[in-house]
């Protein structure tokens, strides 16, 4: 036998050795061996079932409508793969679970209602199943579509059945969910099973000083004379830490030094695809990114920023302050309906509120340039290679609704001299077509309506 469950197409579910498999879903059929079935109970809840549909979002003033940036003559096409590509975005990232459930008023059924987790493919006991009805001549509870029925004159013995009530998903899948309908008499309850495949344990080992907790990773271009005044000023506090450098010049130089890995590229790839370099030979469980032209000095405490990691596991990423000044900002998005996109204001400035225990630091959407990050976290993530050269935010923006950011103030690294290299200014500063490369990237890549930034 086994309770009716929702959503996925065949589950099962157990009473003892007794087995029952069956189909559920709107494209399958209810097969009962040949029983017949009474009919479900009607119920008289009028309350809605499902979550809204996200509508139009409106666009925060002097934002930018990003369909104006898409040439005429590829709109309809682009639409066309930005439709699929969404639709297949929803499929990995919607779940059972999010649909609108209601507890019942004055409900006699007792049940699960969160914390319920399976694994995939493996029998489980539900637990807390139970009735708790005045007193009749006879008891019967079941499922949706009444597949599963239990009927005795003795509560006691009801509820002795449905503890021995046990959930086994028949599809293997590492993370999803299901639900589970429970009715007696005009009362129906719906409850949530995760189903969840665990997850392996990736530990970093802390050691025992900064040098096996942090590495500090950046980026150069054509600034050999600014990335040795910081491997300088590094190796003045921090002697033994190890320094990636991931380095895209047009004519690259020897760097050496003890704890320095340099890593060259082919020339001029950019800013991100960089940062993906030297992120991915990172060993430790944190690193320190700064730009090539920084300068450590007594108040950059990398220590400070991993207590505030460790204190608050949570926390993805904690940003510090460059010469004094805290480059944070949020973003407020709005998903928006399936045709148009979403919404995004990127507020800079913008933070949310103190970090409890630590009134120096804010909760933020993203930092700038200066930061200590979980490895593990930002790797998740990714920078996007296909942006070359500005591109403080959008990092952030693709992490949006994953990672936990704060911003610090008591932790300072200070800044060198502006480089006045031509040939570096020639391909530090976008260029008209950058810009529009940028917005016509986030019409289809983070599936956007428009865009500010503030």
């Amino acid at each position: 036998m086994g309770l009716l469950l929702m959503n996925l197409c065949a589950q099962r579910l157990q009473i003892g050795a007794v087995r029952s498999n069956f189909i559920f879903t709107q494209n399958c059929k209810l097969s009962s061996g040949g029983a017949v079935l009474p009919q479900p109970y009607k119920t008289f809840s009028s309350l809605p079932t499902q979550r809204r549909l996200p509508g139009p979002c409106t666009c925060p003033d002097g934002a930018k409508i990003l369909r104006d940036h898409i040439p005429q003559n590829q709109y309809e096409e682009l639409m066309q793969r930005r439709s699929k590509e969404f639709q297949h975005y929803k499929a990995r990232s919607n779940s059972v679970l999010s649909k609108l459930l209601f507890a019942l008023p004055n409900s006699p059924l007792q049940y699960p209602i969160q914390g319920f987790i399976v694994r995939p493919l493996t029998p489980t006991a539900i637990p807390g199943l139970g009735l708790h009805a005045e007193e009749r001549n006879s008891y019967k509870v079941g499922s949706g579509g009444m597949k599963l029925i239990i009927e005795s004159s003795s509560p006691l013995i009801l509820n002795d059945l449905l503890a021995k009530v046990s959930y086994t998903s028949t599809i293997y899948h590492v993370n999803t969910g299901d639900l589970i309908t429970f009715q007696f008499e005009n009362y129906e309850a719906v409850f949530p099973i995760t189903i969840q495949q665990p997850q392996v344990p990736i530990l970093y080992d802390m050691g025992t000083d900064i040098s096996s907790q942090v590495t500090i990773i950046t980026k150069t271009f054509l600034r050999y004379k600014q990335l040795r005044v910081l491997l300088d000023s590094i190796r003045k506090f921090y002697s033994d830490i190890k320094v990636i450098i991931a380095d895209d010049s047009l004519q690259p130089e020897n760097v050496t030094g003890e704890n320095i890995q340099h890593y060259i590229m082919p020339p001029a790839q950019g800013w991100f695809a960089g940062r993906n370099l030297a992120v991915s030979q990172v060993t430790t469980k944190y690193f320190l990114w700064v730009d090539d032209d920084f300068l450590f000095s007594e108040k950059t405490k990398i220590e400070k920023l991993v207590e505030v990691l460790e204190a608050v596991p949570e926390l993805d990423v904690v940003g510090g302050s460059v010469q004094g000044n805290r480059f944070y900002f949020s973003i407020l998005y709005e998903e928006g309906d399936e045709n148009e996109g979403g919404c995004l204001y990127r507020k800079s400035g913008g933070k949310f509120h103190r970090l409890p225990g630590y009134p120096q630091c804010h909760l933020a959407s993203g930092v700038v340039n200066f930061f200590l990050a979980r490895t593990d976290a930002m790797q998740r993530v990714r920078f996007d290679p296909k942006l070359q050269r500005v591109a403080h935010s959008e990092f952030f923006m693709d992490g949006l609704g994953s990672l936990m950011v704060a911003s610090c103030g008591d932790v300072t690294i200070d800044h060198q001299p502006k480089n006045r290299n031509p040939t570096y200014n020639k391909f530090r500063y976008p260029k008209r077509s950058d810009a529009e490369f940028k917005l016509q990237l986030h019409f289809f890549k983070n599936h956007l309506k428009c865009i500010r930034y503030g």
